[in-house]
Protein backbone atom coordinates (compact mmCIF):
# COMPACT_ATOMS: atom_id res chain seq x y z
CA UNK A 1 0.00 0.00 0.00
CA UNK A 2 2.82 2.37 0.91
CA UNK A 3 4.60 1.62 -2.38
CA UNK A 4 1.48 2.59 -4.32
CA UNK A 5 1.23 5.84 -2.34
CA UNK A 6 4.90 6.63 -3.00
CA UNK A 7 4.52 5.84 -6.71
CA UNK A 8 1.55 8.19 -7.03
CA UNK A 9 3.53 10.91 -5.24
CA UNK A 10 6.42 10.27 -7.61
CA UNK A 11 4.20 10.64 -10.69
CA UNK A 12 2.73 13.90 -9.37
CA UNK A 13 6.20 15.34 -8.68
CA UNK A 14 7.39 14.19 -12.10
CA UNK A 15 4.50 16.00 -13.79
CA UNK A 16 5.30 19.14 -11.83
CA UNK A 17 8.98 18.86 -12.81
CA UNK A 18 7.97 18.77 -16.48
CA UNK A 19 5.78 21.85 -16.01
CA UNK A 20 8.58 23.64 -14.15
CA UNK A 21 11.01 22.95 -16.98
CA UNK A 22 8.59 24.39 -19.52
CA UNK A 23 7.78 27.61 -17.67
CA UNK A 24 11.36 28.33 -16.52
CA UNK A 25 13.08 28.97 -13.19
CA UNK A 26 11.47 32.30 -12.28
CA UNK A 27 7.85 31.23 -12.74
CA UNK A 28 8.42 27.65 -11.57
CA UNK A 29 9.88 28.82 -8.26
CA UNK A 30 7.03 31.28 -7.72
CA UNK A 31 4.30 28.83 -8.72
CA UNK A 32 5.69 25.94 -6.65
CA UNK A 33 6.05 28.21 -3.61
CA UNK A 34 2.38 29.16 -3.82
CA UNK A 35 1.19 25.58 -4.34
CA UNK A 36 3.20 24.11 -1.48
CA UNK A 37 2.09 26.96 0.79
CA UNK A 38 -1.45 25.66 0.26
CA UNK A 39 -0.92 21.88 0.36
CA UNK A 40 2.17 21.56 2.56
CA UNK A 41 0.34 21.99 5.89
CA UNK A 42 -1.70 18.86 5.12
CA UNK A 43 1.47 16.72 5.18
CA UNK A 44 3.18 17.97 8.37
CA UNK A 45 1.54 18.69 11.75
CA UNK A 46 0.94 22.42 12.14
CA UNK A 47 1.24 22.23 15.92
CA UNK A 48 4.67 20.56 15.75
CA UNK A 49 6.07 23.24 13.44
CA UNK A 50 4.71 26.11 15.50
CA UNK A 51 5.94 24.44 18.70
CA UNK A 52 9.42 24.18 17.20
CA UNK A 53 9.41 27.85 16.21
CA UNK A 54 8.34 28.88 19.72
CA UNK A 55 11.12 26.82 21.27
CA UNK A 56 13.59 29.05 19.47
CA UNK A 57 11.55 32.26 19.66
CA UNK A 58 9.39 31.94 22.79
CA UNK A 59 8.29 35.60 22.84
CA UNK A 60 7.22 35.68 19.21
CA UNK A 61 4.02 37.55 18.42
CA UNK A 62 1.24 35.41 16.93
CA UNK A 63 1.28 37.31 13.64
CA UNK A 64 5.06 36.83 13.28
CA UNK A 65 4.69 33.15 14.12
CA UNK A 66 2.15 32.76 11.32
CA UNK A 67 4.41 34.66 8.91
CA UNK A 68 7.39 32.36 9.60
CA UNK A 69 5.15 29.31 9.27
CA UNK A 70 3.70 30.49 5.96
CA UNK A 71 7.05 31.58 4.49
CA UNK A 72 8.67 28.28 5.46
CA UNK A 73 6.21 26.39 3.26
CA UNK A 74 6.75 28.86 0.45
CA UNK A 75 10.48 28.22 0.65
CA UNK A 76 9.85 24.46 0.66
CA UNK A 77 7.98 24.84 -2.61
CA UNK A 78 10.59 27.05 -4.22
CA UNK A 79 13.35 24.59 -3.34
CA UNK A 80 11.33 21.75 -4.90
CA UNK A 81 10.98 23.61 -8.21
CA UNK A 82 14.63 24.66 -8.23
CA UNK A 83 15.83 21.04 -8.16
CA UNK A 84 15.05 20.67 -11.83
CA UNK A 85 17.32 23.65 -12.59
CA UNK A 86 20.32 22.47 -10.54
CA UNK A 87 22.05 21.49 -13.79
CA UNK A 88 21.78 25.10 -15.01
CA UNK A 89 23.12 26.44 -11.70
CA UNK A 90 26.04 24.00 -11.96
CA UNK A 91 26.85 25.09 -15.51
CA UNK A 92 26.73 28.75 -14.47
CA UNK A 93 23.65 29.64 -16.53
CA UNK A 94 22.34 31.33 -13.37
CA UNK A 95 25.73 32.47 -12.13
CA UNK A 96 24.42 35.99 -11.50
CA UNK A 97 21.73 34.55 -9.21
CA UNK A 98 24.27 33.59 -6.53
CA UNK A 99 26.30 36.19 -4.69
CA UNK A 100 29.25 34.60 -2.89
CA UNK A 101 30.77 36.14 0.20
CA UNK A 102 34.00 34.46 1.30
CA UNK A 103 35.08 32.83 -1.95
CA UNK A 104 38.66 33.56 -0.90
CA UNK A 105 38.19 31.14 2.01
CA UNK A 106 37.28 28.33 -0.39
CA UNK A 107 40.22 29.26 -2.61
CA UNK A 108 42.57 29.07 0.39
CA UNK A 109 41.21 25.68 1.43
CA UNK A 110 41.86 24.39 -2.07
CA UNK A 111 45.36 25.89 -2.07
CA UNK A 112 46.23 24.38 1.33
CA UNK A 113 45.13 20.93 0.14
CA UNK A 114 44.03 20.06 3.68
CA UNK A 115 40.52 18.67 4.23
CA UNK A 116 38.03 20.56 6.39
CA UNK A 117 34.57 19.90 7.76
CA UNK A 118 31.89 22.13 6.22
CA UNK A 119 28.82 22.46 8.43
CA UNK A 120 25.43 23.99 7.75
CA UNK A 121 21.69 23.44 8.06
CA UNK A 122 18.62 23.13 5.87
CA UNK A 123 18.50 26.71 4.77
CA UNK A 124 17.32 28.06 1.47
CA UNK A 125 18.42 26.64 -1.05
CA UNK A 126 20.68 24.23 0.83
CA UNK A 127 21.61 22.06 -2.17
CA UNK A 128 23.49 24.98 -3.77
CA UNK A 129 26.04 25.05 -0.95
CA UNK A 130 27.76 21.72 -1.66
CA UNK A 131 27.50 22.45 -5.38
CA UNK A 132 29.40 25.71 -5.01
CA UNK A 133 32.09 24.13 -2.82
CA UNK A 134 32.74 21.43 -5.42
CA UNK A 135 32.62 24.00 -8.25
CA UNK A 136 35.43 25.82 -6.44
CA UNK A 137 37.68 22.83 -7.07
CA UNK A 138 37.54 21.34 -3.57
CA UNK A 139 37.37 17.56 -3.39
CA UNK A 140 34.19 17.01 -1.39
CA UNK A 141 31.96 14.29 0.03
CA UNK A 142 28.47 15.26 1.23
CA UNK A 143 26.30 13.43 3.74
CA UNK A 144 22.62 13.09 2.87
CA UNK A 145 19.52 11.39 4.21
CA UNK A 146 17.73 9.28 1.57
CA UNK A 147 14.09 10.18 0.98
CA UNK A 148 11.48 7.73 2.28
CA UNK A 149 9.94 7.64 -1.20
CA UNK A 150 12.27 5.23 -3.04
CA UNK A 151 10.97 6.28 -6.47
CA UNK A 152 11.58 9.97 -5.85
CA UNK A 153 14.85 9.25 -4.04
CA UNK A 154 16.24 7.62 -7.19
CA UNK A 155 15.73 10.88 -9.10
CA UNK A 156 17.09 13.07 -6.32
CA UNK A 157 20.20 10.92 -5.84
CA UNK A 158 20.90 11.12 -9.56
CA UNK A 159 20.61 14.93 -9.51
CA UNK A 160 22.81 15.19 -6.43
CA UNK A 161 25.59 12.94 -7.74
CA UNK A 162 25.64 14.47 -11.22
CA UNK A 163 25.27 18.17 -10.48
CA UNK A 164 25.67 18.87 -6.75
CA UNK A 165 28.43 16.66 -5.33
CA UNK A 166 29.62 13.43 -6.93
CA UNK A 167 30.57 11.84 -3.58
CA UNK A 168 27.26 11.29 -1.81
CA UNK A 169 27.31 9.43 1.51
CA UNK A 170 24.17 8.03 3.11
CA UNK A 171 23.59 9.10 6.68
CA UNK A 172 24.25 6.28 9.19
CA UNK A 173 26.95 4.10 10.71
CA UNK A 174 28.20 2.78 7.36
CA UNK A 175 28.26 6.35 6.09
CA UNK A 176 30.50 7.41 8.98
CA UNK A 177 33.03 4.78 7.96
CA UNK A 178 32.96 6.15 4.42
CA UNK A 179 33.54 9.66 5.77
CA UNK A 180 36.69 8.51 7.53
CA UNK A 181 37.92 6.86 4.36
CA UNK A 182 37.29 9.99 2.27
CA UNK A 183 38.82 12.32 4.84
CA UNK A 184 42.02 10.29 5.06
CA UNK A 185 42.32 10.77 1.30
CA UNK A 186 42.17 14.56 1.84
CA UNK A 187 38.54 14.86 0.82
CA UNK A 188 36.63 17.55 2.72
CA UNK A 189 33.28 16.67 4.27
CA UNK A 190 29.99 18.60 4.11
CA UNK A 191 27.15 17.77 6.46
CA UNK A 192 24.03 19.26 7.99
CA UNK A 193 24.14 19.46 11.77
CA UNK A 194 20.52 20.55 12.28
CA UNK A 195 18.79 17.18 11.99
CA UNK A 196 17.91 14.88 14.86
CA UNK A 197 20.11 11.80 14.96
CA UNK A 198 19.72 8.40 16.59
CA UNK A 199 23.36 8.37 17.66
CA UNK A 200 24.75 11.56 19.11
CA UNK A 201 24.78 13.57 22.32
CA UNK A 202 22.08 15.64 23.96
CA UNK A 203 23.26 19.16 23.40
CA UNK A 204 21.61 22.48 24.17
CA UNK A 205 19.85 23.89 21.12
CA UNK A 206 17.75 27.00 21.67
CA UNK A 207 17.72 26.24 25.42
CA UNK A 208 16.30 22.75 24.90
CA UNK A 209 18.18 19.46 24.79
CA UNK A 210 18.38 17.97 21.30
CA UNK A 211 20.17 14.87 20.05
CA UNK A 212 22.98 16.26 17.94
CA UNK A 213 25.58 14.72 15.65
CA UNK A 214 29.12 14.61 17.06
CA UNK A 215 30.79 13.87 13.73
CA UNK A 216 32.36 17.35 13.33
CA UNK A 217 33.67 17.27 16.91
CA UNK A 218 35.03 13.75 16.51
CA UNK A 219 36.92 14.75 13.37
CA UNK A 220 38.30 17.83 15.12
CA UNK A 221 39.58 15.69 17.99
CA UNK A 222 40.99 12.97 15.76
CA UNK A 223 42.47 15.03 12.91
CA UNK A 224 42.77 18.53 14.46
CA UNK A 225 40.95 19.84 11.40
CA UNK A 226 39.11 23.12 10.89
CA UNK A 227 35.34 23.51 10.80
CA UNK A 228 33.95 25.88 8.17
CA UNK A 229 30.34 27.07 8.61
CA UNK A 230 28.51 27.88 5.38
CA UNK A 231 25.17 29.62 5.00
CA UNK A 232 22.77 30.39 2.18
CA UNK A 233 19.85 32.81 2.15
CA UNK A 234 17.27 33.78 -0.41
CA UNK A 235 17.63 37.52 -0.83
CA UNK A 236 15.01 37.98 -3.55
CA UNK A 237 12.86 35.39 -5.31
CA UNK A 238 15.48 33.30 -7.20
CA UNK A 239 18.53 35.25 -6.06
CA UNK A 240 20.74 33.89 -3.28
CA UNK A 241 23.61 34.98 -1.08
CA UNK A 242 26.09 32.29 -0.08
CA UNK A 243 28.33 33.08 2.89
CA UNK A 244 31.44 31.06 3.72
CA UNK A 245 32.44 31.86 7.29
CA UNK A 246 35.98 31.94 8.59
CA UNK A 247 37.21 28.51 9.73
CA UNK A 248 36.63 27.62 13.38
CA UNK A 249 39.72 26.29 15.14
CA UNK A 250 39.44 24.43 18.44
CA UNK A 251 42.14 23.80 21.03
CA UNK A 252 43.16 20.36 22.24
CA UNK A 253 41.44 21.09 25.57
CA UNK A 254 38.00 21.23 23.98
CA UNK A 255 35.82 18.16 24.51
CA UNK A 256 33.46 16.60 21.98
CA UNK A 257 30.51 17.93 24.00
CA UNK A 258 31.86 21.48 24.15
CA UNK A 259 32.64 21.59 20.42
CA UNK A 260 29.19 20.22 19.60
CA UNK A 261 27.56 22.84 21.83
CA UNK A 262 29.59 25.62 20.23
CA UNK A 263 28.51 24.51 16.75
CA UNK A 264 24.88 24.42 17.88
CA UNK A 265 25.21 28.00 19.10
CA UNK A 266 26.69 29.03 15.75
CA UNK A 267 23.80 27.29 14.00
CA UNK A 268 21.31 29.17 16.18
CA UNK A 269 22.73 32.50 14.99
CA UNK A 270 22.37 31.44 11.37
CA UNK A 271 18.77 30.32 11.87
CA UNK A 272 17.79 33.54 13.64
CA UNK A 273 19.18 35.60 10.78
CA UNK A 274 16.26 34.45 8.59
CA UNK A 275 13.98 32.23 10.71
CA UNK A 276 11.48 31.79 7.89
CA UNK A 277 14.19 30.25 5.68
CA UNK A 278 14.95 27.29 7.94
CA UNK A 279 12.94 24.07 7.72
CA UNK A 280 11.09 23.86 11.06
CA UNK A 281 9.13 20.72 10.22
CA UNK A 282 11.82 18.29 11.47
CA UNK A 283 10.98 16.79 14.85
CA UNK A 284 14.22 18.27 16.16
CA UNK A 285 13.57 18.09 19.90
CA UNK A 286 11.94 14.64 20.09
Amino acid sequence: MKSIKYFIQFLIILIFFLIFKIIGLKYASYFSGKVVSLVGPFFRPKDLIKSNILKALPNLHQSDLHKIYKNMWNNYGRILAEYIFIKDFRKSKFQDNIEIKGQEILDQIKKNDEPVIFISGHFNNFELMAMQIEKSGIDLAAVYRPLNNKFLNFIMERIRKKYICKNQIKKGISGTKQLLSFFKKKTSIALMIDQRVSQGVKSNFFNHEALTTTIPAQFVKKFKCKVVPIYIERVENIKFKLTIHAPLVYSNNESIDSITLDLNRFLEKLILKNPDQWIWSHNRWK
